[in-house]
């Protein structure tokens, strides 16, 4: 059985439907393991064996590409760890799976930091700072743009085939409330966004730990996602 190491955040949920779709299911296949960020178990030393930077999710392969256990980090590394394992959602031919690697790093590089800063001086700051807060929700919105656009000629965002660029963007955007988005503005967006959200997989991938994840109040959970504890050498 698969372990993972998750939380329910975009990042988490990534691999949580990446999982579902590609037929994994939960309770047979593979199970999770909660690291509550607001608690500081990602600061745990069994954690970072697996996960030396800290950061959810994780993912232990019993049986990996050789037969042995294998262990990843980084929600990118494990999705392009499935689709490999699977033979799902990452395109054969080489131009096509080029395209998908390109909008894949666009979400690992532009979609997940820019949205997450957003996210931060949105919601989380202590301190509301209008040059942060307008600069990552104007950066949030031309990036919704962006795939906004790229969805004129495409039913998906790599391309005419559901691949694991969708199932990466898709968890970021799910949160375009707390981006200052306005779905008016990107329709080609939404309708992509709708359709990807009425897939059972995905459905079944964003219940995974939802009822764990509480607001952040209190500042034992500030210091762990935000404080002091995140810089201490380790």
């Amino acid at each position: 059985m698969i372990d993972v190491y998750s939380w329910p955040t975009p990042n988490g949920h990534k691999v949580h439907i990446m999982l579902e779709e590609c037929g994994f299911r939960l309770g047979r296949d593979w199970q999770v393991h909660p690291i509550n960020i607001g608690q500081g178990d990602q600061f745990q030393p069994r954690f970072l064996e697996i996960s030396p930077n800290n950061k959810i999710p994780a993912l232990v392969d019993p049986i990996g590409p050789d037969g042995r256990p294998i262990s990843l980090f980084e929600s990118g590394a494990i999705l392009l760890y499935l689709a490999a394992k699977t033979g799902k959602f990452l395109p054969r031919s080489d131009r096509a799976k080029f395209k998908t690697l390109e909008w894949l790093m666009f979400q690992m590089g532009g979609v997940g930091p820019m949205l997450g800063q957003a996210h931060h001086f949105r919601i989380y700051a202590p301190d509301k700072i209008e040059y942060a807060v307008d600069r990552y929700t104007n950066e949030a919105k031309r990036l919704y743009g962006v795939m906004d656009k790229q969805l004129t000629s495409h039913k998906f965002i790599a391309g005419n085939q559901y691949t694991v660029a969708d199932i990466a963007i898709f968890p970021w955007v799910n949160s375009w409330e707390k981006q200052g988005i306005d779905w008016a503005d990107y329709p080609r967006l939404k309708a992509w966004f709708d359709a990807v959200a009425a897939r059972p997989a995905v459905q079944r991938g964003l219940a995974v730990l939802a009822g764990a994840r509480k607001p952040l109040t209190d500042d034992k959970a500030r210091q762990a996602l935000f404080g002091s504890s995140q810089y201490q050498k380790r």
